[in-house]
């Protein structure tokens, strides 16, 4: 938090309780709707908090509602009258309604779309009903339509009068009667355009679209790619039924790069933030992978207990730091390529490519820590143990095969739950690392035994 941040911090929390409310009002124009719902989630209990958001300016009050968090949105729902309840709605945009909705229990979901009018409600149950993965559901019906045939002085004049409730004016969409999306203009182009011009002229009929059941993480990669602000969203009659937005592209690559993340560490993803999860929660999240990974050491302990009477205690010392660096060597390289395929870098057809790269790639890095473990071995190691030159051979000669083997496995493995439709951030910590342990051992088992 910056210094004048916590200096508004102070002076809310000072007007507040000493019900200043006109000091309140100015400073609360000053501020940010974020920061206002940080302030009230961090310094208010739920009572205060709904005193304090009865005090917002009008102007701020659906701005600062989506921002704080969804127990609280509940509880102030729950405390509206109907009339409070409706201006918060009626001045939000629909695909924050249906964010709303979304978190919410079905006594209050039915409270939220009684106070809609019958025109948003029949627009909130239509966005309701795209899958939760989908462009549809993180869309927005509210944009500016214009048609080829008006002037650029009309379209001015149709975006003052409609602009007010859509969600962006800056990016406007051309359709002809049939809503079908035939063009795409900015207030920019308008701007700098003779006013008697007709649209079609001004417009760039050369459109980027995506379709209603398009996966969202790959809308936003799209918004990315191209630095739009807002992308349109089609039918299958290619009708203009919606935009999705930046800040919604910011929310969905946020959100995908969370649950990523919680996977690659065998966890399972969760919506909630950290310090607002129950530990029966986090108990819930994680107790599966951890006993799927218990169980998996069933393979290691298996391996290890059928070469056990002919592994001397020496080479035995050596299993852990093998199979701890071959299993980082092979969570680099699906780390990697699993970053590489979230942002569209690498397809499946081009795993020729991935794997000559890793392999060439796994060579040198293999080869450089191989020479380190021979030379630790020999300078380190036989200071405290009976190390010769050929176990410091044979440990580091396995090391390096092992090495290049897991590179390889954590390159093509993500590659292939891709091509099957499955996370690719699923296969990065559990399955991975149990088939390198088991590979490992093996290889250093079979290797050692034969030549010591």
């Amino acid at each position: 938090m910056t210094e004048e941040l916590q200096q508004t911090y102070e002076k809310l929390a000072y007007f507040f309780e000493n019900r200043k409310f006109a000091d309140l009002r100015i400073t609360l124009l000053d501020t940010e709707p974020y920061d206002i719902a940080i302030f009230m989630e961090e310094n208010l209990d739920d009572k205060e908090r709904l005193v304090f958001f009865r005090l917002l300016p009008k102007e701020l009050a659906s701005d600062v509602f989506v921002e704080i968090e969804s127990d609280s949105q509940e509880y102030l729902i729950k405390a509206f009258t109907d009339k409070e309840l409706k201006a918060v709605v009626d001045d939000m945009f629909l695909d924050d309604t249906v964010d709303v909705i979304e978190e919410m229990p079905a006594s209050v979901v039915k409270r939220i779309l009684k106070t809609c009018d019958p025109e948003d409600r029949k627009q909130i149950n239509h966005l309701l009903s795209y899958p939760d993965d989908s462009a549809g559901s993180i869309m927005t019906t509210e944009f500016v339509a214009l048609r080829e045939k008006m002037t650029v002085s009309e379209a001015f004049n149709k975006i003052r009068k409609t602009g007010v409730d859509k969600e962006t004016v800056y990016t406007c969409y051309v359709t002809d009667t049939k809503k079908h999306l035939i063009g795409v203009v900015t207030v920019k182009d308008l701007l700098l355009a003779d006013p008697e011009d007709v649209v079609a002229n001004v417009m760039d009929s050369n459109v980027v679209t995506v379709e209603t059941l398009d996966d969202k993480e790959y809308v936003a990669m799209q918004l990315s790619k191209y630095d739009f602000l807002a992308l349109p969203v089609i039918d299958k009659e290619g009708c203009l039924v919606g935009i999705v937005t930046v800040d919604d592209a910011v929310d969905v690559l946020q959100e995908e790069a969370t649950e990523d993340i919680q996977m690659m560490a065998a966890v399972l993803p969760t919506e909630e933030p950290y310090l607002k999860t129950s530990v029966f929660s986090i108990w819930k999240a994680r107790v599966p992978w951890l006993l799927i990974l218990m169980a998996s050491a069933t393979f290691t302990s298996m391996i290890l207990a059928g070469y056990e009477a002919k592994l001397s205690t020496v080479l035995y010392a050596f299993v852990p730091m093998l199979m701890g660096t071959a299993g980082n060597a092979g969570g680099q390289a699906s780390v990697t390529v699993i970053r590489a395929l979230a942002v569209g870098d690498v397809e499946f057809k081009d795993v020729f490519r991935i794997l000559w790269k890793e392999l060439r790639a796994s060579l040198l890095l293999a080869l450089t820590v191989a020479v380190g473990c021979f030379l630790k071995m020999m300078f380190i190691d036989s200071l405290y143990n009976e190390i010769t030159w050929q176990i410091s051979l044979v440990v580091s000669g396995v090391l390096f095969i092992t090495m290049v083997m897991a590179k390889l496995i954590g390159a093509i493995l993500p590659l292939l739950a891709k091509k099957v439709r499955l996370d690719p951030a699923v296969v990065a910590s559990p399955f991975i690392t149990t088939i390198i342990d088991a590979l490992s051992l093996i290889i250093y088992c079979s290797i050692a035994i034969s030549i010591l």
